[in-house]
Formats: structure tokens, C-alpha cells, sequence
């Protein structure tokens, strides 16, 4: 018994306004089984691509209404449609190429023009789009797995933490001192693996382009003292000076740039991860958190006496699953994680570090006003 599979034809949708056009366009595209949707209406295409998008856009330039430049920004600047490649097609010799490029336009082919360099036109355009719903797809699946995977092991390492905490309190047995150490291990090492397993995921949605930043608009220096205080009992165990260094005495204008729209909660894991780090690699000495401000940013210095970092070790600090050197350095997704996060809020983190030196962590934040961005309420 033979297994017919039917093949997908890529959708190509032609728009321009002279009908005898459209009809040579079929033509000739129609020699390579594709479905051709003809427009003669700019506007009437646009709103066939954003109901059905094609595989590919064959646009004329000069058009009335909508000409193939608006057209083309049009349909780049709608954020809910997938890729689509555009080619622009003119009879004008003054058509300029580099709006249409700059418009968002992939190729650019002029009439009248030859039938089998319109089609391999075509062709290498429609292998650009599969590649790139092929990777677009991959990486959805990717992101799926992780997501699968890590509540997968997200679950029993709470549950397993949970009934840790409770042997440790006395519930099911005498604990004694011993036997409390070794569970307060355990438990300590169920958290790394949750915090590993978190940024894993985290690391996954930022890379797919998943990741949406849930904005607000908040006080960075009181963001700074939150996570101060709360990292403080941490050096204290190690009898490390941890100290944030805030502006005070500011004015009005100041005060309005120390305050900044960004994700809240993603800035604090930043901010925790940093600094949790200068806390974790500091063997004696203290942990500087400083805060200043400059006409478009607030800049953060968080400054260390650890035992520094080498030039070598610093061009790859920032890469993912590369875990430093230092003794009980985790799994390499952490800095990498904190650089996706200030990136994608168009700031910057540096490192500056010498070995036996301490290091210095710099995160520099835009001052984005708040209709620059999507505020959450």
C-alpha cells in the first residue's frame, strides 16, 4: 500500500495595481507549483497578509495609497507576523534601492525583467524563509523542553527540600548535630540546583526571544539597599564588610534619575547574582556597592577583595556554561544570565579585575522615561 504525503506549496501573494501585471507575474511563478494570490488593492493586501500571512511578497513599488516603501515598513513594523520576505518590483529607473532596502525590503528586481532570474529570485528567497521558520521552530521546541524539563525538576527538589526541613526540625527522628549538618548540606545543595535549573530556563527564553520584561518605573538606590540588606547576614557568616554606598541630599533632578523603568524583579536577580557572587568568592575584606548618576544612566559599581580575575578569564567570563576558576563556582549560566537581562534593557555590564586585586562589576542602566516603555500596572 503506497503512503501519498501532500506537500505544502509556499504561498507567494503579488500586489500591484495594474491588473495585466499580476497576470505575468502568475505566469510566470506558476511554472514552480506555488499558490499566487493576486492583489490589485495596497491595502486590501496588507490586510490578506496580517489574516493569512504568505511565504513571500512580490510588491510593486509605485502604488496609490499605500506605495511598496509603506507597504514593506508597514508589514516589518508589525511585531504579531512572522518573517516574511519582500521583493520589490519596479519600472521606474529612479526607484531608489536603498529606501526599499532600508524600508525592510530582503530584494529588489527591476521590469522588464527575465523570467528565470525572477524565479531564482524567488527561490533563494523562499530558502531564507524556511530557514528561518525552521530555526524560529527549533527554538520553540527548545524552549518547550527546557521549560518541560526544569518544572519537571523543579518539583521533587521542593518536595524533597520540604521533607529535609521537616527531619531537620525533629519531626520524624532525633537530629543530632552531625545529622543536621549533613541535611543543612543537602538542602543547600537542592538550592543550587534550583537556582541552576531557574536560570537555565531563563537563559532558554531570552535566547528564543520569549522573554517579555514586565516594566515598571521604581527607585533604583531603594532596589540597591533591599538587596544589601537581605545578601547581609551572608557576609556576615564570613565576617565580610557589605555596604551600600547610596546618593543622599539629591534634588529634585537627581532624584528623578535615580529613578528608572525597567523589570523590577529581573534587576534584583541581577543585582542579587552580583553581589551573591562578591559574597561567595571574597575570603576576607569587604563588598562596595556603590550607586551614581550621569545625565542618561545610573551606573552601579560593585566592588570587591576577592582574588581577582585574569585577563584571560575576563574575555570569557560573561559566555554561558563557563564557570569560573575559583572553588565552588556553579554552572556558568549566572553572569551570562545577568548580561541578557541588562542587554535587553539597553545597558551594559563590565567587569574590571586584576588577579590578587579584588574585582569591579559595572552595571550601567539607561534612565528610560516611562513613555518610552510599556509601564505595567
Amino acid at each position: 500500500m503506497s503512503i501519498h504525503q501532500s506537500v505544502k506549496k509556499d504561498k507567494i501573494l503579488v500586489v500591484d495595481d495594474v491588473y495585466d501585471n499580476l497576470v505575468l507575474l502568475e505566469t510566470v511563478l506558476q511554472e514552480d507549483s506555488y499558490e499566487v494570490i493576486l492583489a490589485q488593492d495596497s491595502k486590501y493586501a496588507l490586510s490578506l497578509v496580517e489574516q493569512s500571512p504568505p511565504d513571500l511578497i512580490l510588491l510593486d513599488i509605485m502604488m496609490p495609497e499605500l506605495d511598496g516603501y509603506e507597504f514593506t515598513r508597514r508589514i516589518r513594523n508589525n511585531q504579531n507576523l512572522p518573517y516574511i520576505p519582500i521583493l520589490l518590483i519596479t519600472a521606474h529607473i529612479y526607484s531608489s534601492v536603498v529606501d526599499g532596502l532600508d524600508a525592510g525590503a530582503d530584494d529588489f528586481i527591476r521590469k522588464p525583467f527575465d523570467p528565470d532570474e525572477l524565479n531564482a529570485r524567488v527561490r533563494s528567497l523562499l530558502r531564507l524563509k524556511h530557514s528561518i521558520d525552521e530555526r524560529d521552530h527549533m527554538a520553540s521546541l527548545r524552549e518547550d523542553f527546557a521549560s518541560r524539563f526544569t518544572h519537571d525538576l523543579r518539583t521533587p527538589l521542593a518536595a524533597a527540600n520540604r521533607v529535609l526541613k521537616l527531619i531537620r526540625e525533629g519531626l520524624f527522628c532525633t537530629v543530632t548535630s552531625d545529622f543536621g549538618k549533613v541535611i543543612d548540606t543537602m538542602i543547600g545543595s537542592n538550592e543550587d540546583l534550583l537556582i541552576m535549573v531557574n536560570n537555565l530556563l531563563e537563559v532558554y527564553r531570552h535566547e528564543a526571544g520569549s522573554k517579555t520584561l514586565k516594566v515598571s518605573t521604581f527607585n533604583i538606590q531603594e532596589l540597591v539597599g533591599e538587596v544589601t540588606q537581605e545578601l547581609k547576614p551572608l557576609a556576615e557568616e564570613k565576617n565580610l564588610v557589605l555596604k551600600a554606598e547610596l546618593l543622599e541630599n539629591l534634588n529634585a533632578e537627581q532624584e528623578t534619575l535615580t529613578t528608572v523603568t525597567a523589570d523590577r524583579i529581573e534587576i534584583r536577580r541581577v543585582l542579587t547574582n552580583i553581589i551573591g557572587n562578591a559574597i561567595k568568592f571574597t575570603a576576607t575584606g569587604y563588598i562596595y556597592i556603590r550607586v551614581n548618576i550621569d545625565k542618561n544612566n545610573v551606573i552601579i559599581n560593585i566592588q570587591d577583595t576577592g582574588p581577582g580575575i585574569s585577563q584571560k578569564h575576563q574575555a570569557i567570563l560573561f559566555e554561558r556554561f563557563r564557570p569560573g576558576k575559583h572553588l565552588g563556582s556553579g554552572s556558568g549560566l549566572g553572569l551570562y544570565l545577568s548580561r541578557c537581562i541588562i542587554e535587553s534593557h539597553q545597558g551594559s555590564l563590565d567587569v574590571e579585575s586584576e588577579p590578587g586585586n579584588g574585582s569591579i562589576f559595572t552595571i550601567s542602566l539607561p534612565v528610560v522615561s516611562a513613555t518610552k516603555l510599556e509601564v505595567e500596572t
